[in-house]
């Protein structure tokens, strides 16, 4: 039988340094002017299609809330339950 050898893991090295890095150059220097203008843009207008989206599923959940209360409104046992008790001040 054969000696059983461990098995040993090298160190990761260093990763090699970039191109960009060791240029200086940036991805906005590397970019035209138009191209950023467009990317630009295209963030303003997803931007702006949240902001639509999160105000309509607000106006949404305030529509369903006031629909709920409608409802609840004619049901006469919620009316008992959570009414005020004290008739007194109505006379």
């Amino acid at each position: 039988m054969g000696k059983k050898h461990k098995k040993t893991t090298k160190p990761a090295g260093k990763p090699a340094p970039k191109s960009e890095e060791s240029n200086g150059l940036s991805l906005k220097d590397l970019l035209s002017a138009d191209m950023i203008g467009k990317l630009k843009a295209q963030a303003d207008d997803l931007k702006q299609a949240e902001t639509t989206r999160k105000e309509e599923h607000r106006r949404q959940e305030e529509e369903k809330r006031k629909q709920e209360l409608k409802r609840l409104e004619n049901d006469f046992e919620y009316l008992l339950e959570n009414s005020n008790q004290s008739w007194s001040k109505y006379k």
